[in-house]
């Protein structure tokens, strides 16, 4: 059903008619991550969706007359990472109930669901507002449920709107998901963004979900109403449809001026569900909002008790948060909040370079090393940490030699790279780089100043009689003298000789 508004034109001329009242967003995010297990939460079936469609799935996730579901003990620890990484409070007792509702991709015509009884409830995101201080975005809950299948339409752009068939593929039927539902205190598109970012950076951490945006791991819904500065409320609309943190920001900033415009003219919002157009970059009307209850409570599945012994199993694997650690770093480790921010993006990074101070290497270097030289490889390269063949140890070994003036950085770099390229051992690398550890030093570093003293004796002259007072000139001879020795001098003798050299008298 259309509502008023509807169209993308957000310019209406009626608008200046109530241009003194002011309206504040209020936004509520439900959010359904892939939990991270080898099988569907009710069979045996595989979670690779890959392959050719309706090859993953059995007579359990299918919905077939005499089958019995079992729930996944794997699942339900999952779901409690994920929710523990959320601060939420674990639930002695939970239940499944049955969703029914009438699609094509839902085969048993129910889907199974925790609903009024959730695993976990009562969490919290700590996010930055639009003035840059400190909010907590608070989780209702966290509940299991069952993911279901997938339709294929035949329009090129693989939509429903024009197709003229479509197909299903039950592969994902029965994928074990995680629906996190946030209270309404989210008041922008962007906090929203902070708040979704954070939580699957949080999740990921705990290791109870990859969140592949990619591959369908982690989808969004929005809960949008706009509250007038005159007291008034409009309806919530929900918008469905988005899969990207560019797509959740824009369907919301387009929800909040769409709905502004109705109510700047006097309308109501319709409580209804919308679809986010991507291509578009608008929402559409698809259904009002039911308020039937459609929820009963599956009498194959018994209720879910999570013991206090259980509970704390699953909480001895949860490491330390992204944010925590982030924090650590910069109060113990003197790392700026940037660097800690970047060596904490994910948990293999944070597991590397912890690694890399743990076998020796100063803080402070091994944050800079990993940041550029690390992360330029995984770049370049297109693998992971775990691909990488200079481990942690080896890293450390060789920054310590660079800090112990056994090379240069150049030289470090370098012998990095051949490291990297062929899989050799840090002296093995060395040695394939042709250089020597402690530099050009003395008499070979000496004649080299001297060829290039001799080379540029312009320069030389305009240093000696006063005319390089910022030293630009002397960086210049500097510059050189590192081009001749490849790199293999070290900066601070190269400086101190060169001083010593333009010292001496010319006669």
């Amino acid at each position: 059903p259309p509502s008023r508004g509807e169209g993308s034109d957000m310019s209406g001329k009626d608008e200046n008619m109530n241009s003194e009242l002011t309206f504040t967003p209020v936004i509520g995010i439900e959010i359904h991550i892939q939990l991270k297990t080898d099988t569907k939460i009710f069979c045996g079936c595989s979670t690779d969706t890959g392959g050719e469609p309706n090859t993953h799935i059995c007579p359990v996730c299918m919905g077939l007359p005499g089958t019995l579901p079992v729930l996944n003990e794997k699942v339900v620890e999952q779901g409690l990472l994920a929710g523990m990484a959320l601060n939420c409070s674990v639930q002695p007792a939970s239940l499944f109930f049955r969703k029914s509702y009438f699609y094509p991709d839902l085969p048993k015509g129910y889907q199974t669901s925790q609903c009024d009884l959730p695993i976990v409830a009562g969490g919290y995101i700590e996010v930055h507002d639009d003035e840059g201080r400190l909010k907590r975005i608070r989780v209702h809950h966290l509940h299991l449920e069952e993911d279901v299948g997938k339709l294929h339409h035949s329009a090129s752009d693989g939509r429903l709107e024009g197709a003229e068939t479509s197909y299903v593929d039950y592969n994902r039927s029965g994928l074990p998901l995680a629906e996190i539902v946030s209270e309404p205190d989210v008041s922008s598109a962007r906090e929203a963004v902070e708040y979704v970012t954070t939580l699957r950076r949080r999740v990921r951490y705990a290791g109870a979900s990859d969140v592949d945006l990619e591959k369908g791991m982690m989808r969004f819904d929005a809960n949008v109403s706009m509250k007038c500065s005159d007291g008034r409320w409009g309806r919530k609309v929900e918008v469905k449809n988005m899969n990207s943190f560019h797509a959740l920001e824009r369907a919301i900033e387009y929800e909040i001026k769409r709905q502004k415009k109705v109510l700047l003219q006097g309308g109501q919002v319709l409580q209804e569900t919308r679809h986010w157009n991507d291509a578009k970059g608008v929402t559409t009307g698809s259904r009002l909002k039911e308020f039937y209850r459609k929820f009963i409570v599956d009498p194959d599945l018994p209720p879910l008790h999570v013991s206090r012994e259980w509970e704390e199993r699953v909480r001895a694997l949860m490491p330390e948060m992204p944010d925590v650690k982030a924090e650590r770093y910069v109060r113990e480790m003197k790392l700026s909040e940037d660097a800690a921010q970047v060596l904490t993006e994910s948990r293999e990074m944070a597991e590397y370079f912890e690694a890399c101070v743990a076998a020796g290497a100063a803080p402070q270097r091994a944050a800079n090393w990993v940041r550029t030289e690390v992360l330029r490889v995984l770049n370049d390269r297109q693998i992971s940490l775990g691909e990488l063949t200079v481990r942690p140890e080896a890293l450390a070994e060789l920054v310590g030699r660079v800090d112990a003036g056994r090379l240069s950085t150049t030289q470090a770099k370098a012998v990095f790279d051949r490291m990297v390229e062929s899989s050799l051992t840090l002296d093995e690398a060395v040695k394939a780089c042709g250089v020597t550890e402690g530099g050009v030093v003395g008499d070979a570093l000496s004649g080299t100043i001297r060829s290039v003293l001799e080379a540029n004796a312009d320069v030389v002259a305009e240093i000696r009689s006063g005319g390089d007072p910022k030293g630009k000139k002397i960086k210049f001879l500097q510059g050189l003298v590192m081009k001749e020795t490849k790199g293999q001098a070290r900066p601070p003798e190269v400086a101190a000789a060169l001083e010593s050299a333009l010292r001496c008298d010319p006669k």
